[in-house]
């Protein structure tokens, strides 16, 4: 078998949690079905949005309830 090293391949970095990998894209593009089914995402896809918090959408939390123990 032969391999061939391209010099001017690109790069795509795939996420799953906190681990994150480099795979050159033909690499990515033939084993695209394996990275999908091991939770790995492309970094580029991989957007945190981020919400507002509006004070008036914030319900305040009762207090609990002390209950009697019986003896």
């Amino acid at each position: 078998m032969v391999k061939l090293i391209l010099s001017n391949e690109k790069m795509v970095t795939l996420i799953r949690g906190n681990k994150t990998i480099t795979r050159s894209e033909l690499d990515y593009q033939t084993n695209k079905a394996m990275y999908d089914f091991r939770g790995f995402k492309q970094a580029e896809d991989v957007v945190k949005e981020v919400n507002e918090i509006v004070a008036e959408n914030v319900v305040p939390l009762k207090k609990k309830r002390k209950t009697r123990k019986k003896k």
